[in-house]
């Protein structure tokens, strides 16, 4: 995982080999049962993407964290027991811990102890490719880092008395403070520099229409993008796959226009995560139109919209037109789908669900598989006609023969 002395360099991911580990979270005032094994069921995904084999969850009931070790007495004290006896090497909280809880929960079980966030940078320092993603997840990793260095100054808290002890050490505390926000300060001119140059890049596009990919991680965006720009983009079974905005001109008979495929959003995306990549976000933000990609065949995808929606908002591209695409039909039949059930009636059920979702949300609407290329058609046709309509909008006076 990320290792936060300053002096060392920095890790990049966690260990080749596969560690195993436990994830821990808790069922609070006002969440469900359901929905923390829900988020639960999602650290567990992004342990794998990080590398680690999850064996065990943890779920306690609370009314809110406790101060100190985060989780109860008997829990913490269950929590160790299992680790010592499973060869357990990290364990893993779905929510974030301040520096003198990860040092409190590191001296009970002795193992190395990360929260969601602490994992999720993870994920993206493993994967960012470029100068500005990598830039951006040390920016986030930086500033996740500065409010918890007390607490991550464990070696201090061991010493015992001594005159001259306790100056050195805030001294030391300090200095690495500032050699911090030093480099906080350097990497955000960096990404202004590289974000000036993006800029420039995009106002050099000239007047295409911009079309975007957003959607929940993991939902299909880049196997949609191979699709419609009919050239390889990769695509992968894991959490981030992508973290760079991709960019293809695309040609609808003779009607381009410029598709983007952005980072997947997710519940509990780290704060200055976001901060750090609205650089990147500006694609969305600067595009005439959204394909807001979504996992039908996923039990949760009703709270995926909901995310990507405030998410969008966050980014005040709320306002920006959107076709919203149902992906992954194919995995859709293959679990909600009887074996028993015939022909006629899967198609009453698919036509139902159709409708339902015209009725909730416009007719902006197409369901397709695009790893079967399923439905593309009725796809591309619905994407066509709303970029020849902003075409028009932007070049009334100009006979268009798309």
């Amino acid at each position: 995982m990320a290792d936060w002395d300053i002096n060392k360099k920095k890790n990049q991911g966690l260990k080749k080999e596969a560690e195993r580990a436990v994830i821990v979270g808790l069922v609070t005032y006002n969440q469900t049962m359901e929905q923390v094994e829900e988020y639960l069921a999602e650290l567990d995904f992004l342990a794998s993407t990080a590398g680690a084999i999850v064996e065990k969850r943890f779920i306690q009931k609370l009314h809110k964290p406790q101060n100190a070790t985060f989780v109860g007495k008997g829990k913490l004290e269950e929590i160790v027991e299992y680790v010592e006896n499973n060869d357990i090497d990290l364990v893993i909280f779905d929510d974030d811990l301040s520096g003198k809880q990860t040092s409190i929960l590191e001296e009970h079980i002795k193992r190395k102890i990360l929260d969601r966030s602490t994992l999720i940078l993870d994920i993206f320092a493993n994967r960012a490719q470029s100068a500005q993603a990598k830039a951006q997840v040390e920016l986030a990793q930086m500033q996740y880092m500065l409010p918890r260095l007390r607490g991550l100054w464990t070696h201090l808290e061991r010493q015992r008395g001594g005159i001259g002890m306790r100056g050195p050490g805030e001294t030391e505390i300090e200095t690495d403070r500032r050699i911090v926000r030093d480099k906080i300060s350097l990497l955000k001119k960096r990404l202004a520099k590289i974000d000036q140059q993006n800029a420039v890049r995009r106002k050099n596009r000239g007047q295409l229409v911009r079309v975007s990919l957003v959607g929940y991680t993991n939902v299909g965006k880049s196997t949609l993008m191979t699709q419609l720009s009919k050239s390889e983009v990769f695509a992968e079974n894991k959490l981030f796959a992508t973290l760079d905005t991709t960019v293809r001109k695309v040609v609808f008979g003779q009607m381009p226009f410029l598709l983007s495929d952005t980072v997947g959003f997710i519940r509990k995306l780290p704060t200055h995560l976001i901060e750090s990549f609205k650089s990147t976000l500006d694609e969305v933000r600067e595009s005439d139109l959204l394909i807001h990609v979504v996992d039908i065949a996923h039990p949760q995808y009703e709270d995926h919209i909901r995310v990507v929606t405030q998410t969008l908002k966050d980014l005040n591209a709320e306002d920006i037109p959107t076709l919203l695409v149902f992906n992954k039909m194919d995995l859709y039949r293959k679990r909600y789908f009887d074996e028993m059930l015939d022909t006629e009636t899967k198609q009453e059920i698919e036509a139902e669900l159709v409708q339902s979702k015209i009725k909730q949300n416009g007719e902006n609407v197409v369901f397709i598989s695009a790893i079967n290329k399923e439905n593309m058609a009725e796809l591309r046709e619905k994407l066509r006609i709303m970029v020849t309509d902003m075409y028009e909008v932007r070049y009334p006076h100009q006979t268009k023969f798309w």
